[in-house]
């Protein structure tokens, strides 16, 4: 197929919703928006505790955070799998190459990814308003919960560029997923295996969805930005 022929395909794939497309984008969402979902409740909480409470142990704690940040997927979809397989702790519960098990994935590999990006910015307002909320009798725990509200929109960042990070994401899920058509098939493993099939339309179509994913988080971060920094300078 030539080039010109499969973009005109694959623009009128997306534009007549082809149920396989639509099916693949579905799912890819569907896991994406869970595995952010529980990442940023646990993310969240543990960067900010991270801003605020002074432990022995806890630069050793932000220096594996930051370098998970790098980690690559493989790595972290092989250790779910490890988990998962039916010899691994968690084997019994049958949950290898199902939708639940790239959502597990993608939590271990965006969670740190929102932990860090969430002290990283907490701590700059910790410093700026600890002597007052101490002043105010507030405790630690009660002031983790009062740096998250504060900070909710430099915080929107955060878990964005962890969706996005999800969202583009192949080594993982293609490890415990499996890429099986109907039940595990998401926008990057489907684009990888239809471009190697030669079906060049689909996985330009997918391409073109996930592009757009893609420049509409990254618009939404900067808007988020610009409307905190007009509203509270």
């Amino acid at each position: 197929m030539e080039i010109g022929d499969a973009f005109a395909s694959a623009f009128a794939l997306v534009v007549n919703f082809e149920s396989d497309l639509v099916e693949i984008v579905s799912l890819s969402l569907q896991v994406s928006f869970l595995a952010v979902g529980f990442a940023s409740l646990i993310g969240l909480p543990i960067g900010a505790s991270l801003a605020v409470f002074k432990f022995p142990g806890r630069t050793f704690i932000i220096v594996i955070l930051n370098a998970m940040m790098g980690l690559p997927p493989v790595v972290i979809g092989l250790i779910v799998y490890l988990i998962l397989s039916r010899s691994g702790p968690l084997g019994t519960l049958g949950l290898l190459y199902s939708p639940t098990a790239m959502v597990i994935a993608q939590v271990c590999l965006i969670t740190p990814i929102i932990a860090a990006l969430t002290r990283q910015s907490t701590e700059d307002l910790w410093h700026e308003y600890s002597e007052h909320l101490r002043s105010l009798g507030i405790g630690p725990w009660q002031s983790v919960n009062t740096l998250l509200w504060d900070n909710r929109f430099s915080l929107i960042t955060a878990v964005l560029a962890g969706f996005g990070r999800a969202s583009a994401e192949v080594g993982a899920v293609m490890i415990v997923g499996g890429n099986i058509d109907h039940v595990t098939r998401v926008m990057t493993t489907a684009i990888a295996l239809e471009t190697s099939k030669g079906d060049l339309a689909l996985a330009l179509g997918l391409g073109i969805i996930l592009l757009v994913l893609a420049l509409s988080v990254n618009a939404a971060a900067f808007l988020i930005n610009e409307s905190a920094m007009k509203r509270y300078g």
